[in-house]
This record gives structure tokens, sequence and C-alpha cells, in this order.
């Protein structure tokens, strides 16, 4: 029997419904961050907009008291990008990327021609230092330096050292991520296979992101189609293709709505993952905008609006309002919905 073809509305009411965007949950603050596969939060303010527009009634405390009870950790993780995952996801996740960001950093580092018994080293000073609770990284990197490291080799610490970003830290309320604490103070961190952390990986891509191609995996993960090829090969799992023809795989039992299904006004923070390159099928971002939003001039990306399910504006703060900068005009409906959510997200943004 032929795979059923999804068409790209199909794909994009996929993507919203597991994004948790076609309507807001209720599910608890952990299982929400699961659900979608943690939060980009390079910009901290980013995740706590992010889950406004995901969870009914969220208020900016709830992620900074799951931050400060380490029921969810800040860290890099995938892409060697900051995410906010649940705390039991963090070791997992940490297992499946840790070989292929060292990978990468080898490569990026080949001039500075470090050894293993070198990086044993940085890691041991690392440990050391934080051994007594959290510091921040100018310590941290004084710390190395004072030891005859270079200050650009604190780039890759945290390949050896397995580091969380410490509360307050970056949260709302202080912004900068730059207070580090070992993992293990407050997670544990059993040893875990990589084929079954690289399953649990895909599992949870596709489940906030599905369906999609393995290609797709890899540029959310950062870690090569190669790597990941015989792990998804191992999976059961149900493929469909899309309208070029792509295999696109899913997790069984995953919503898949009509596309005919509407999309309430959504605002998304800035460096969304839904926007991002992987989710490209989706449409979400039509590519005619992609540069309005990412691009070499504003590395931060922009906050942006959707309308029917796709990037329909930008926004941002202004004074006590959100301002809207429409791609183009919008239809009435449309203007006084997002009028309605602006006005909502204006007053979480004060409150």
């Amino acid at each position: 029997m032929a795979d059923r073809v999804l068409d790209t509305r199909t794909l994009n009411r996929a993507l919203l419904a597991r994004q948790l965007l076609l309507q807001r949950s209720k599910i608890p603050i952990t299982r929400a961050v699961e659900r979608i596969g943690g939060i980009q939060a390079q910009y901290a303010p980013s995740a706590y907009i992010g889950l406004w527009s995901r969870l009914h009634g969220f208020r900016r405390p709830r992620l900074t008291h799951a931050l400060e009870a380490a029921e969810l950790i800040q860290a890099t993780l995938m892409r060697v990008t900051i995410h906010v995952v649940s705390a039991t996801d963090y070791p997992i996740l940490t297992a499946a990327v840790r070989r292929s960001r060292r990978e990468l950093w080898s490569r990026v580092a080949k001039s500075r021609d470090l050894d293993p018994h070198g990086w044993q080293r940085v890691a041991t000073i690392i440990t050391e230092a934080l051994a007594d609770g959290p510091r921040p990284r100018v310590e941290l990197i004084q710390a190395l330096i004072d030891e005859g490291f270079a200050k650009d080799i604190w780039e890759g610490v945290g390949l050896w050292v397995d580091m969380i970003r410490v509360p307050p830290s970056g949260t709302w309320e202080r912004r900068r991520a730059d207070l580090y604490g070992l993992a293990s103070d407050c997670v544990t961190m059993a040893p875990i296979d990589e084929d079954t952390a690289l399953e649990h990986l895909v599992g949870r891509y596709l489940r906030a992101f599905g369906p999609a191609t393995i290609g797709d995996v890899s540029s959310w993960s950062g870690v090569s189609i190669t790597t990941l090829r015989p792990v998804i090969g191992g999976m059961r799992l149900r493929s469909f293709r899309s309208e070029e023809g792509n295999v696109l795989l899913d997790l069984h039992r995953q919503p898949i709505p009509d596309p005919g299904i509407p999309v309430p006004a959504r605002f998304l923070p800035t460096w969304d993952a839904t926007l991002l390159a992987h989710a490209r099928r989706t449409q979400i971002l039509p590519e005619e905008h992609r540069n309005e939003v990412f691009n070499t001039k504003n590395p931060q990306s922009v906050a942006t609006f959707l309308v029917d399910g796709v990037v329909a504006g930008t926004w941002r703060q202004e004074g006590p309002k959100v301002k809207l900068e429409p791609f183009a005009p919008l239809p009435r409906p449309a203007r006084r919905e997002l009028d309605v959510e602006a006005a909502l997200l204006a007053a979480f943004l004060a409150d």
C-alpha cells in the first residue's frame, strides 16, 4: 500500500497541533516543554513568550520557579544552542548530541591542536572550580587562563564537563545566562547508551515537529544523517510522503488534524523553533519573508505573528503596547483577532 501523501497545509496543521499552537494547553509546564521538543532560549524572554502562546493562563513565575526547582534545565544542547528542557530529558539529550558536538568543535578548533590530555586537564580545572557551587562565566574563564589556557578554550569546555546555566541567570528577571553549575548537582547523570539516547531524541523531535524527513531531524538536532539513519531504521515508525515525494517519518498515534481546521492568531518570540530551517516543509514561514526574519544583520531574528497558521508580520514591544508590522494588509477579522491577542501579550509583558 502506497504511503499517504500529506500536502503542505496538512503538515502545517500537524506542526501547529504538536506545538500547542492550535489551542492553549492546560498540561503542566514540564510536560509542555517535553511535548514541544524543548525551547530555544538564546534570549531568555523568548522561552517565557513561547510558553505564554502555548499554555492556558501561563504567567512568568511558572517558568522561573521551574528553573529554580531544577524541574526544567537550561543548557547548551541541540545545534550547540541554548535550550530549556525537562530535567528528565536533559541527561538523555546530552548523551545524544555529545559526540556530534565534540566532532564539530574538533573541526572548528583544529588549529588549536589540543590533545585528549589537554581536555582532561581543562575538565578537571572547571570541575574543581564548580565543586563548591555555581560560579560566573568570567571566573571560570579566569581559572583556565591562570592555568595557562587561552581564553577561547572556554567554547569547548561544556563538551567535557556537563554544565547548566543556573538561575537566576537566564531568567526573565536576570537575562544574561552567565552563571554556571555542574549538572550533576541537580540532575542524575547516569551513563546512557548513545543509540538509546538518539532514539529518544528522534522520538522527541517527531512528537514535536513531525511528520518529517530524516534530514529535518538532523537539521534540528545537529546530529548527522549518517549517525541517525541506523537508529531510525530500528524504530517502529509510520511513513508518509510529501507532495514532492520525500519520505516523512512519524510516531504512531500522533495528531494529523484536518487541514481545514481554523488556526487562531498567535504571537511567536525570536528564534521560535517552528520557524527554523528544519520546519520549511510546513511553510509556516513563507520563503519570500524568511530574510525579513532571519538575516546576518539581525542574528537574533525578530518576533513574529501568525495568521491562519502562517507568519504574516513581525511585532515588538513599544512602551505599554505591542506594535504589529504586517508584511501585507490584513483582512479586518484577522486584524481584530490580532489586536485582542496583542493586548493580552502586552499585559503579560508588563505584568
